[in-house]
């Protein structure tokens, strides 16, 4: 498979576009509606993946890593080849207690061959791992598990990921024992920190990353590092801060974190600096105009409407967006008046904090801080007075047909919806008048994702959800920008989800790097991301959310003193509780029903503990209280 190509979500026609809803909320609503700063969903990490390149014609290879503690845990991730691993200088004793065995680091069927090795009694300090492989000149990585203690977290300075833009890039330590908290020099000392860069055609480039405050990086000698490079080829990107140092006690570390940074190539802008709002069917319609290249393709927006007061004060009136499509030059965004009288705003009104965004990655392509926005007048029975919110003022009128549906559609159903790079887990015997939506082993967007779930569920006239991992994402994504039967739907829980990375998982980034030189499995998606999951759900209204009861699962504890998991790769990588692919905190919708946490369940089967999707006791449950 080209190397490009397992990067790109999947496609899926406009022409299968489901109606876009018109959203809108209240100005109490618009901090959370708002886009985020990168720093706050900063990639967080206790290990260390490091590449390995075998020279030419060669079979033996080192790599410097630390041994933080006298047991240390390594994986090798080979790829196709066979590679065997041996610490040099170890003493006869520890070389005995040496122990590897088989295992794989996977997110559903995307997964990656990997040898584990367990070495023991050993000296804290720098170590040198010795590798062999059965194909000269291969390549690879070893993931090696640090002291939980230590952490290094990283995260790009925007999300302006577009060809030819800057991306910027900090790091810097933190360090945990109790209640105490340090961060940069007060948690260790950095020798070295790199920013490594793998383009989409799996080349890399390296630049090292500065504490001197002329790297983006605040403060000389803050112990905030700082590095930056130019994307010039669109595709997915793989941005990897790779810090070694000493921690606060003087033991030798090594630290990385891994960015999946999708840039794009769109030529998108805005043809206009001020705006004007037209009467459709009594509601305003505000034109957008902007330009591209590449036809009329569709977009997520947001923006702010703002008045002024009967003192001329300004008044927040309501924020507003959705899914939108480029048609004749055009993007256009709705507003109930309703919202203006519910202000008591008047003119000048303004349109603040706008952003375009593309709908598979959520990477602002055309922003704008402040527009002046014409709108139609009140009528006078509409000047005064407030109002409660109704459906038609967050969603828009409800179209003639609430989804597309087929000509035969009739009836109600329950849809059990698989997760990323699925299929079929949910075992269908255990729910009640339901259906089992399958688009085996796909990588898809969450809009695509939604768009095929619409397709799917048009066969009836209303329908709920039940969703394993990304498909509850799914699931809500719909429901939230698209009409469709879950709008028609009757019962107590309209969509319901076990194991979904609502806020992202740590393993996409480390997926990504991995197929990014092996290429191989379902691909990237960024959406799973910490940064892709908390873009996304800066544009899902509190309303939305509160239609979505989750569950969330992890491994079941043996002792105090045993180091249980649900994947024993994974757990390299993901914190306590986790479920071998998603993180319990994670694994939290804000806005959201928590149904409550199980342990001794896993995300998928092939795990330590059973499946979450075969609880047969929770399915009951949720088969029973579903809305149909």
């Amino acid at each position: 498979m080209p190397l490009l190509s397992h990067a790109q979500v999947a496609r899926v026609p406009l022409g299968d576009m489901p109606v876009p809803k018109q959203l809108a909320g209240p100005p109490e609503e618009m901090p959370a509606m708002r886009a985020k700063e990168p720093a706050a969903s900063a990639v967080i990490s206790r290990h260390a993946l490091l590449p390995v390149r075998f020279a030419p014609g060669q079979s033996e290879a080192q790599l410097q890593i630390s041994a933080e503690t006298a047991d240390a845990r390594v994986l090798l991730l080979p790829g196709p080849a066979q590679w065997r691993a041996q610490l040099a200088g170890t003493t006869a004793k520890a070389a005995a207690s040496t122990a590897s065995r088989a295992t794989a680091l996977a997110a559903g069927a995307e997964g990656y061959r990997a040898i584990e090795y367990r070495f023991a009694q050993l000296q804290a300090g720098p170590q040198t791992l010795r590798l062999h492989s059965d194909t000269p000149g291969a390549r690879g990585y070893v993931l090696v598990q640090g002291d939980q203690a230590l952490e290094l977290a990283s995260y790009p300075l925007h999300r302006r990921q577009r060809l030819g833009e800057r991306m910027s890039f900090n790091a810097m330590l933190g360090a945990r024992a109790g209640d105490d908290v340090r961060i940069a020099n007060a948690a260790g000392s950095v020798q070295q920190a790199t920013l490594r860069v793998v383009r989409p055609d799996g080349s890399v480039q390296e630049a090292p990353m500065f504490d001197d405050g002329q790297h983006e990086d605040a403060a000389a000698g803050d112990g905030r590092f700082g590095a930056s490079f130019v994307p010039d080829a669109p595709g997915t990107w793989i941005a990897q801060a790779v810090v070694r140092g000493t921690d606060a006690r003087g033991r030798a570390f090594v630290r990385t974190t891994e960015h999946v940074l999708p840039v794009l190539d769109s030529d998108l802008a805005l043809r206009a600096s001020t705006l004007a709002a037209r009467q459709v069917d009594g509601r305003w319609q505000l034109q957008v105009p902007v330009q591209v290249s590449t036809g009329d393709g569709h977009y997520r927006a947001f923006a702010e409407v703002w008045g002024v007061d009967a003192s001329g004060k300004d008044v927040a009136v309501a924020w507003i967006g959705g899914i939108s499509q480029v048609q004749d030059g055009q993007l256009a965004l709705g507003l109930d008046p309703r919202w203006v009288q519910r202000a008591g705003a008047r003119a000048p009104f303004t349109l603040r904090k706008l952003r375009i965004e593309d709908p598979d990655h959520f990477i602002a392509l055309v922003t704008a801080e402040r527009m002046p926005l014409t709108l139609p007048a009140l009528p006078p029975s509409q000047r005064l007075g407030t109002l409660a919110i109704d459906e038609t003022m967050r969603m828009g009128p409800r179209p003639q047909t609430a989804q597309r549906a087929m000509p035969a559609a009739t009836g109600a159903r329950l849809i059990l919806v698989h997760g990323y790079c699925s299929s079929g887990v949910w075992p269908q015997q255990q729910f009640s008048n339901a259906s089992s939506f399958i688009d085996a082993n796909q990588n898809r967007s969450h809009d695509a994702f939604a768009r095929l779930l619409a397709s799917y569920g048009s066969q009836w006239n209303s329908f709920g959800t039940v969703a394993h991992s990304q498909g509850g994402a799914a699931a809500l994504h719909l429901y939230t920008y698209y009409w469709s039967g879950l709008d028609k739907a009757s019962g107590a829980r309209l969509m319901q989800s076990v194991g979904t990375p609502y806020q992202g998982t740590n393993l996409a980034g480390i997926l990504a790097t991995l197929g990014n030189w092996f290429g191989v499995g379902c691909g990237t998606n960024s959406d799973m991301t910490y940064d892709g999951a908390a873009a996304w759900l800066a544009g899902v209204p509190a309303s939305a959310r509160a239609k979505v009861n989750y569950y969330t699962t992890s491994f079941a504890s043996t002792n105090w003193y045993t180091n249980d998991y649900c994947n024993i790769a994974t757990d390299v990588v993901l914190n306590d509780p986790e479920d071998g692919t998603v993180e319990q905190v994670y694994a939290q919708l804000p806005g959201g029903v928590n149904r409550g946490h199980t342990v001794g369940q896993c995300h998928t089967t092939g795990m330590r503990d059973p499946a979450q999707y075969l609880d047969a006791a929770r399915n009951a449950t949720m088969s029973a209280n579903a809305a149909r």
